[in-house]
């Protein structure tokens, strides 16, 4: 008689791999973009975020 239990071990494991390749992609996207954006793009998104969270920034 044969078993079936090795399929699902094989999908999660290949979930998994997905997940952590999609979370490099976007790991590595954020630090480009912040990378070559100028710094006063990011100081007005940074600045923008904290207001629309109602954090005081000034």
């Amino acid at each position: 008689m044969t078993t079936t239990t090795l399929a699902p071990v094989a999908v999660r494991s290949n979930e998994r791999l997905m997940a952590a390749a999609l979370a490099a992609f976007l790991g590595l996207g954020l630090v480009f973009m912040a990378g070559f954006s100028p710094a006063i793009a990011l100081h007005n998104a940074a600045h923008d975020f904290r207001h629309a969270q109602n954090f005081p920034c000034h």
